[in-house]
């Protein structure tokens, strides 16, 4: 199965994501298209990231976008942390 395919089986679900550079990403799906998986990171403060209403400029919008072909692996995480 493609990363393409799982994220969007998973939207709404919280992920750690390691990209092939080693950088580590933690947050809730939000959307996939076949570029991109968009999270909402989690933020050690509050718990989850991004408290807005999407693409009018309150909160985080979309969260981070992270290229499907930069992605070396995908976990689930087992409940969220705040």
């Amino acid at each position: 199965m493609s990363h393409y395919n799982f994220c969007r089986k998973n939207v709404g679900r919280p992920v750690k994501i390691v990209t092939h550079d080693g950088i580590v990403h933690r947050g809730i799906i939000r959307r996939v298209n076949p570029s991109k998986v968009f999270i909402d990171p989690f933020d050690a403060r509050r718990g989850v990231g991004g408290y807005g209403y999407g693409f009018f400029g309150y909160g985080r919008g979309l969260g981070i976008g992270i290229a499907l072909g930069a992605i070396a692996t995908i976990a689930f995480l087992p409940f969220f942390f705040w």
